[in-house]
């Protein structure tokens, strides 16, 4: 009988997993004030998805670190900035685990030193203020890719989960888009409409990415891509990177959960701009007092299963959502816990390339070709 959890073990310990998405930063903000004394990843931080420790467990090899900040800040731009600063000096703090990365290549030398690749994404449009000189020093500061909105519509670009004013992408947006491509960022496509999903595949040369959604057609929820996004991010060469929110995992919890960013922004209403602490203990016993199901590692893998089918197996991955996620579905816990997804997919009879594949290389790909193409 094979022991597909040893094959997993095996596979993980050549730190193959390059995660398109964690909120560590922005929990340490919210959390610890921003302070890596109070909130230290080079030890085991309680009550959070991630640390190095489990990082390595886990067989992470790359890390996407979201530099996210709310729409609602009046200074997103600056304190986007202010986030890249806290995950440099993170990475910093601890070199005997993490080494700062920009390039497909510095993942794979990464590797080979046993280190966590530690990347940088923006989440969110709103971050550069509409301006291209902002979205180029994100850029110069080592941004690899931005999320075109977060949960609400932007000037230029329109939310999966907010009132779509602008038919997906303006004019300006698919400006926005063409400067990445020039910059060498990668277009991530979560959170964003359909319609500017659609719109983002046709203004970039360079395959886009989602960095953290599911498939809408195995849990209906607008955050997920649906299957005719899927087929063109499938024959564009792109990824998407399957999330592992139960919100937008499991079918069941998604029809609870579809009004949540419209609940969170009446939240926020309730609460000083500068509160994020006090919101944030609000929104997670909102989330807690829902008792919704959390589901299981097999829910995750049945976004994995039908991204493949539809887009083809060179265009899945994985984004976590650790650290910004309330719940995560049973067996998934936290960091060290990528293992059990290699398991199931070993189980359902997945071979080891297109495992590997699915884990980081084909969003290292994507990556090489967006150096390729700004360079």
């Amino acid at each position: 009988m094979t022991d597909f959890a040893a094959e997993a073990k095996h596979i993980h310990a050549s730190l193959p997993v390059v995660d398109g998405h964690n909120d560590l930063p922005w929990a340490i903000r919210v959390r610890a004030g921003g302070s890596l004394d109070v909130a230290d990843p080079r030890r085991h931080l309680a009550g959070y998805h991630t640390d190095t420790a489990r990082l390595l467990e886990g067989g992470v090899g790359g890390q996407f670190w979201s530099v996210y900040v709310p729409s609602w800040r009046p200074d997103p731009f600056d304190e986007v900035m202010a986030q890249v600063s806290l995950v440099q000096a993170m990475v910093a703090a601890d070199p005997r685990r993490l080494t700062p990365a920009t390039t497909a290549a510095d993942v794979m030398r990464a590797r080979e030193e046993r280190k966590v690749a530690s990347l940088i994404g923006a989440e969110g449009g709103h971050a550069i203020e509409g301006s291209l000189d902002k979205l180029e020093a994100l850029a110069a500061a080592g941004v690899r890719y931005m999320t075109l909105t977060h949960g609400s519509t932007i000037e230029w670009a329109d939310s999966a989960t907010d009132i779509e004013s602008n038919g997906g992408l303006t004019g300006f947006g698919r400006e926005v888009v063409r400067e990445m491509n020039r910059l060498g960022m990668l277009v991530d496509i979560s959170h964003v409409s359909a319609a500017t999903m659609r719109h983002a595949i046709d203004a970039s040369v360079v395959p886009v990415i989602a960095s953290h959604s599911g498939a809408r057609a195995v849990t209906d929820h607008p955050r997920n891509v649906p299957d005719d996004v899927l087929r063109a991010v499938g024959e564009t060469g792109g990824v998407v990177m399957a999330v592992f929110c139960p919100a937008f995992v499991v079918a069941s919890t998604a029809r609870s959960a579809l009004d949540m960013f419209e609940a969170e922004r009446a939240l926020r209403a309730e609460f000083d701009p500068q509160d994020e602490a006090g919101f944030a203990a609000a929104s997670a016993a909102r989330a807690t007092a829902m008792q919704l199901d959390p589901g299981t590692v097999g829910h995750v893998v049945d976004h994995l299963e039908h991204i493949a089918e539809v887009a083809g197996v060179a265009s899945v991955g994985i984004g976590s959502d650790f650290d910004g996620i309330e719940t995560t579905p049973t067996g998934l816990e936290d960091v060290s816990c990528f293992p059990a997804v290699t398991e199931e997919l070993l189980r359902r009879g997945w071979p080891e390339q297109e495992i590997r594949m699915t884990l980081g290389d084909n969003v290292l790909r994507v990556l090489e070709q967006a150096e390729r193409t700004a360079a």
